[in-house]
């Protein structure tokens, strides 16, 4: 079978668990039967087998069907590229430093940190990553089918935490949708940098760090 379309089978497997997994008629059914901790890791446990064959599937069938594009020897695109992830990494690392009441496990909905710039700071890193990618590797038909994965999983699946949340979230979070956005403002770095500026050096650290190495790690 087209391993391009195996990779779409798993991105949809892998959405379609998560949101039902987390929808309104069977989370509380699941928490009721298993507890939180027992629904958290029973959530975890079916991401791991459902991403760990796709990410297998996509390195073992890297560069395969027809080229599509490679924008990467363009004047400037690669730098940009660099910027661009270093950024994704500290939005990650000031999501996970500061969770979003949108997430599963619900954090503060204060708008401080990465909340500044999205309400969903790890969705959005997650879909960076495979845009920029996109963006500067040389595209077949398995890349876009991996890296696409990344942004339009990172999408619907903050919908899906908002759309859920206003139903069935706090009395506050309500207020704290209306203060934020779903896709990333940087304008608002600048403020999300003072309130936690350790987080966001630890992700641009790591992206230098991935920078560094990637070509003896992934290639490229």
């Amino acid at each position: 079978m087209d391993a391009a379309f195996l990779l779409v089978a798993l991105w949809l497997a892998f959405a379609a668990t998560h949101m039902s997994l987390s929808s309104l008629r069977l989370r509380p059914r699941l928490v009721g039967t298993l507890g939180e901790r027992g629904f958290q890791g029973l959530y975890s446990l079916v991401a791991l087998a459902i991403f760990v064959p796709l990410v297998w599937m996509y390195f073992g069938h890297k560069h395969q069907g027809p080229f599509l594009w490679h924008l990467g020897g363009l004047p400037g695109v690669r730098y940009a590229m660099y910027a661009g992830m270093a950024f994704a990494f500290a939005l990650a690392a000031g999501g996970l430093a500061r969770p979003s009441p949108a997430a599963l496990g619900a954090g503060s909905a204060e708008v401080r940190g990465a909340l500044r710039i999205t309400r969903h700071p790890v969705f959005m890193a997650t879909g960076l990553f495979g845009l920029l990618h996109l963006c500067v590797a040389p595209v077949h038909a398995t890349e876009l089918a991996f890296f696409a994965g990344f942004p339009a999983f990172a999408l619907l699946g903050a919908r899906h935490q908002d759309a859920r949340k206003l139903v069935a979230g706090s009395a506050e979070f309500p207020r704290f949708h209306a203060a934020t956005t779903l896709l990333p403002d940087p304008s608002k770095l600048a403020a999300a940098l003072r309130d936690d500026p350790l987080p966001f050096a630890i992700g641009a650290g790591v992206a230098l760090v991935l920078r560094v190495f990637h070509p003896r790690l992934f290639g490229g």
